[in-house]
């Protein structure tokens, strides 16, 4: 089972109610840190990383508003580069939210709110839709935004990257985007199509089968048009060599080293934030990790 597996299943067996239900972070130690990619809303601060089942030192949260990805060369991109190269993250998950209020936010009503901050209309693009990336569904906007970051060059095909989206209200997470298998079946980076398989991983779990993909609308462009890295790799031939060139064929990439889990008896992290109502959340006195919630079930 690899880390996303055993997250997935650890988490929803402890909404369901298995008070231990948890995973060993040890035996996932060649795919940690974790790199979790997710909004701002301040509702997320007491689910992570409680709901992921692991320590807070193997988890990097990056965040910005809807956790909205724009193209595959953006800023956003930029940050999840570095955090693989410099901060060594070996996985990376995509995290929507239920209730997000980016998305229910229209162009109309983003402009009116920027105005009264005193924002001039001149100001902003013609196209505030394309230019904040707002979303009519949590779950497209993970699709396209594990597409951009798939399709990357910025970011490693040994990297697996993920979509999930969590309950606001419960912590119960859904499988969305299966990084394991886009990365198995995924296109060189930079090849016509890279990222789609993205798309063709939907409900590979089964956990969101009720989910048509074809109910929803994307733009006619091609995912990555607007990111102004079309001719990317592209190789011209130089006209005054004298001698053809045999093509040389690039190395199939090579996955990170598998680390050896620690020989010792670690007992599973539970997930803490599955508490009852009479049980009041505590936060632990050496680690600082986040306070623990509890689902809810039924009702805000």
């Amino acid at each position: 089972m690899r880390l996303i597996e055993a997250i997935v299943d650890a988490n929803n067996r402890a909404a369901a109610g298995d008070a231990g239900a948890g995973l060993h972070p040890a035996d996932f130690a060649a795919e940690l840190p974790l790199i979790a990619f997710t909004c701002i809303d301040p509702r997320l601060n007491a689910l992570f990383p409680n709901v992921l089942g692991i320590p807070a030192d193997q988890f990097i949260w990056l965040r910005n508003a809807g956790n909205i990805i724009t193209g595959p060369l953006t800023s956003t991109m930029r940050s999840l580069a570095l955090a693989c190269a410099v901060k060594e993250g070996r996985e990376i998950a995509i995290i929507g939210h239920t209730d997000c209020h980016v998305r229910q936010t229209t162009s109309l009503q983003l402009l009116e709110k920027l105005q009264r901050l005193g924002v001039d209309r001149s100001h902003l693009p013609d196209n505030l839709n394309e230019f904040f990336g707002m979303f009519a569904s949590e779950r497209q906007n993970i699709i396209k935004s594990c597409a951009f970051a798939r399709e990357s060059p910025l970011v490693g095909p040994q990297i697996p990257v993920h979509g999930l989206l969590v309950d606001i209200l419960t912590g119960r997470l859904e499988w969305v985007v299966n990084g394991y298998e886009v990365w198995r079946t995924a296109a060189p980076t930079g090849a016509p199509g890279a990222g789609q398989g993205a798309i063709s991983a939907i409900g590979s779990l089964g956990k969101s089968a009720a989910f048509d993909l074809g109910e929803m609308t994307f733009p006619d462009s091609k995912i990555g048009d607007a990111g102004g890295h079309k001719d990317l790799g592209e190789i011209k031939p130089i006209a005054s060599s004298p001698t053809p060139v045999a093509p040389r064929s690039m190395p199939p990439p090579v996955p990170p080293p598998v680390i050896p889990a620690a020989q010792v008896d670690v007992p599973p992290t539970t997930a803490s934030w599955a508490r009852t109502e009479a049980q009041a959340p505590a936060l632990p006195a050496k680690k600082p990790l986040p306070s623990p919630i509890r689902p809810r079930f039924g009702g805000r």
